[in-house]
């Protein structure tokens, strides 16, 4: 069994409702592909790429799963859709309702057409590293060398003209979700 850590993030309400609660939601339909054994706290971002566009609201969740990277893949884009995502028609880095995106899994390292793990962007995203740094600081990232907790330090140093790029939100909804686990880190 492995451990898949999740990014998830959107900007624009679903049926389930506003981000937080989409986000709420999705993070339990995550339990189809395995058991969901973390979650971070949630995170309001600055969008990267189409700067004119609502703030998003961002996690990460550790999945502990059996299912193969593809499987996996597959799940989270079912997920997505569920949600009312519709990758074919969305503007690249433009506004959604839910991205799920496999940041790591393992210590699987693949570059294959539509699946790249770790997430060949992860080192340059404040909204992965910091809710990702929140519950796997020591783990390591397969192909670079360091662990998450350097890769989040060498990014603050790096952006300490932006610092509002990850800034920790309260839910209720889902702080009322989080595990024992999530809560005590």
């Amino acid at each position: 069994m492995r451990t898949a850590y999740i990014g998830m993030g959107g900007n624009l309400a679903s049926w389930a409702g506003a981000p937080a609660v989409t986000l709420t939601a999705a993070a339990r339909r995550l339990e189809a592909l395995g058991r969901l054994v973390r979650r971070s706290s949630l995170y309001s971002t600055a969008p990267v790429g189409l700067a004119d566009q609502p703030r998003f609201v961002n996690a990460v969740a550790a999945l502990e799963t059996e299912l193969g990277p593809r499987e996996v893949l597959a799940g989270l884009q079912g997920i997505e859709q569920e949600f009312g995502r519709d990758r074919s028609a969305g503007i690249v880095n433009g506004p959604r309702t839910l991205d799920l995106d496999i940041l790591l899994l393992g210590e699987l390292e693949i570059s294959a057409p539509g699946l790249e793990i770790p997430h060949p962007r992860l080192a340059e995203r404040a909204f992965v590293l910091a809710p990702l740094n929140e519950i796997a600081a020591e783990v390591a990232v397969p192909g670079c060398g360091k662990n998450v907790r350097e890769l989040w330090a060498e990014w603050l140093q790096t952006h300490a003209n932006e610092p509002d790029a990850a800034v920790r939100v309260e839910s209720d909804c889902w702080e009322a979700a989080r595990t024992k686990n999530d809560k005590e880190q």
